[in-house]
């Protein structure tokens, strides 16, 4: 769940994109596609082929805008929540809701959000 600092591009179905997470779980998958789309951007998802039987489903997360990096919208505080706070990178990484604390006074809570 780190920010990926590297820009990975392709395509899902015939659509470019830029990858945000691959290999990510229904919540996580939820969360980036609610936050990307309220920040303005066209999700597509796509599942991942499931290996064994009684594995978990899970999902690539991507944006259509190709110039899309989540390190350069989170720490250039272009990112907003929902409720219009900044995103954080321990927001991003679902480790805190607390959006006032800026990462260089960040403490890492005990359990993730949800």
């Amino acid at each position: 769940m780190t920010i990926q600092a590297k820009h990975q591009f392709g395509e899902i179905d015939g659509t470019r994109v830029t990858f945000v997470e691959k290999k990510v779980d229904s919540e996580r998958k939820e969360f980036l596609m609610a936050l990307l789309e309220h920040n303005g951007f066209e999700v597509v998802i796509k599942e991942e082929p499931i290996k064994k039987e009684g594995d978990p489903q899970l999902y690539t997360v991507a944006v259509t805008d190709m110039v899309f990096n989540p390190v350069i919208w989170i720490y250039q505080r272009r990112m907003r929540t929902p409720d219009g706070k900044i995103v954080t990178p321990a927001y991003w990484e679902q480790r805190a809701e607390d959006t006032k604390p800026q990462y260089w006074e960040e403490k890492t809570p005990k359990e993730p959000i949800k």
